[in-house]
């Protein structure tokens, strides 16, 4: 079992012995190895002043070993997290020539910083789209910047530079004297083989892989990074009482937010079965430990009708560390992904030591914050049943918030109605924001597999959420205006 963290901070080795286990990667770049560049905004994941680039080492479909990079907020990422990784910082894009990279220079010429205090966000979080989109519309640059906050305003200079970066490239590469410079100079290709640079970077990683699991223990804690599900499912039966870390898009809170501490936190980002995705005949299993952005990729091949609302959850950094495990395990009332799965059907794999076992979503979920779950028990998978099995179907997600992108939900909707020649054969309702967990409409579904489908049954059924539902009045949303909008999504879906 190995007791070091490894990973590369701007193409350089690190190496720790200690680790605090709550440590973020925001405090060490800055307090540890003095790059200010990134800020620390809001310390929750909100603002994206902290967003760095983090390469992990993957396959493309030729069997090639390269380098994945996706935008991630350092403030809420745990540094232990990132054995084996690459994590960018803006003082690496610059070339040693001093040729600034395309998406700095096209900041410059577009004036896109004012203040400056969020530029470098904003700039990493440009160097990712650079570095994953050949040449992206407008709404994919908006999406990339989605997780970025510019309290200037200067958003339309911003996506100027989104697109003159690519325009810059060319020149800018006369400034590279390596074949990593060149590689980060230049943008994505689609089906291009590996640049020297990458290669390089691929072989570099490929020489931290681990076979064995992590653990490290400092006067803070102990860090667990196991490497099969055996074992995962073993070290959480023995520390009962431990965080399970995913993403750490929550954790990450408790530790900046609440100032908590735990004696152990085991991590789920090592162990290669948690982080598949199988397709069967049945439908599709997610492992828990599969990012959000890539769990709800592979959701829109089986139910597109998500896509959209998909892209409102959160922002691309939070999508590309959170886990769709981590989601549905933290079981907030407020969390989006839950009302669409149970809607849809999903099934949750739970393990407990050796025993494994298969629910409903739903039944996972019996009040705020208290789960079906014994104590030792964990979300392994969350299995979506085949469209096939459902067809034909209507379905729809809505999600009502103060902004389009990287809000909370005051209400999330999602409706799964099978319609057959007037009648209702199938029917599940999924609300968030409207209990102390994400919950079914059972008395409204009842309404309309009996009454059928038409306006004056679907008015009853929305009479019928009020049985449902009795939501509270917070920050977000009054009681009222919540059930005045479970109700209207419910007659917008029948529209």
């Amino acid at each position: 079992m190995a007791n070091t963290l490894r990973f590369l901070l701007n193409s350089k080795p690190v190496e720790l012995a200690e680790v605090d286990p709550h440590l973020s990667l925001l405090d060490f770049v800055r307090e540890h190895q003095y790059l200010t560049g990134s800020k620390e905004g809001c310390a929750e994941g909100d603002c994206g002043a902290c967003t760095v680039v983090m390469g992990e080492l993957t396959q493309d479909g030729a069997g090639r070993d390269r380098v994945a990079l996706s935008p991630i907020n350092a403030c809420i990422r745990l540094l232990a997290t990132l054995d084996g990784k690459a994590v960018f910082t803006v003082e690496s894009l610059k070339a040693a020539s001093g040729t600034l990279h395309p998406t700095q220079q096209a900041m410059v010429d577009c004036h896109g910083s004012q203040c400056g205090f969020c530029t470098p966000g904003f700039v990493m979080s440009l160097f990712a789209l650079f570095k994953n989109e050949a040449s992206p519309n407008r709404a994919q640059t908006c999406e990339a910047i989605a997780g970025n906050l510019c309290r200037c305003t200067g958003y339309r200079p911003i996506l100027d530079a989104a697109q003159a970066m690519y325009e810059a490239a060319p020149e800018a590469q006369s400034g590279c004297a390596t074949g990593m410079e060149r590689w980060m100079f230049t943008p994505a290709t689609a089906d291009a083989a590996p640049m020297p640079g990458e290669a390089e970077l691929a072989a570099t990683l490929l020489g931290l892989t681990r076979h064995d699991a992590l653990r490290m223990t400092s006067t803070h804690g102990t860090f667990i990074a196991p490497k099969t599900v055996s074992d995962f499912s073993a070290t959480v039966l023995a520390h009962p009482d431990a965080w399970i870390l995913g993403g750490g898009t929550d954790i990450g809170l408790w530790v900046n937010k609440a100032l908590q501490t735990n004696a152990t936190i085991i991590y789920t980002g090592e162990v290669a079965a948690l982080k598949q995705i199988t397709k069967t005949a049945e439908g599709l299993r997610i492992g828990a430990a599969v990012p959000l952005e890539h769990s709800f990729r592979a959701m829109n091949s089986l139910y597109p009708e998500l896509a959209h609302v998909w892209t409102r959850f959160a922002s691309w950094p939070i999508r590309a560390s959170g886990t769709l495990g981590g989601n549905v395990a933290n079981g907030s009332p407020i969390g989006d992904s839950m009302p669409a799965l149970i809607a849809i059907g999903a099934q949750v794999v739970l393990c407990r030591g050796e025993v494994q076992r298969i629910i409903p979503l739903e039944d996972l979920y019996l009040d705020y914050k208290k789960q079906s779950r014994e104590v030792g028990e964990w979300v392994e998978a969350i299995v979506l049943p085949s469209r096939a099995a459902q067809s034909p179907l209507q379905l729809a997600s809505y999600k009502n918030s103060k902004r389009n992108e990287q809000d909370i939900s005051a209400v999330f909707a999602a409706f799964a109605v099978g319609i057959d020649r007037g009648g209702v054969s199938h029917c599940r309702i999924a609300y968030g924001g409207m209990a102390g967990t994400p919950k079914r409409a059972t008395h409204a579904e009842s309404v309309l597999l009996e009454k059928g489908w038409s306006e004056a049954s679907v008015r009853a059924a929305m009479a019928a959420l009020l049985l449902d539902y009795a939501p509270l009045t917070d920050m977000r949303a009054s009681a009222a205006y919540r059930m005045q909008v479970a109700q209207n999504l419910l007659l917008r879906f029948w529209l």
